[in-house]
């Protein structure tokens, strides 16, 4: 999905980001933000969160992350499929 909103930054460099982007992108507050410049263009993206390698209940290896993270919800997961199967079909 690709969204966009034209927006400007206050007097103190404040941005806000538009509530459907945010709600998009997953972003609700104290989320921490990677903002970093690349060929010119400010990107702003949730921080990736610090994970450690552990092992599963079956011997194999699992993610965990280092600290707690949200349940992630039902529409979430849905999304993520059907963008995966989406492009695993583009790709066929």
């Amino acid at each position: 999905m690709k969204s966009a909103a034209r927006v400007s930054i206050d007097a103190s460099g404040r941005l806000v980001i538009p509530k459907s982007i945010r709600d998009a992108a997953g972003v609700r507050p104290g989320v921490p933000l990677d903002v970093r410049l690349h060929d010119g263009r400010i990107e702003i993206e949730p921080a990736s969160h610090e994970i450690e390698v552990g092992t599963g209940s079956d011997g194999l290896p699992i993610a965990v992350a280092k600290e707690p993270l949200p349940r992630l919800e039902e529409r979430q997961v849905r999304q993520t499929l059907d963008a995966i199967r989406d492009r695993r079909d583009e790709a066929t």
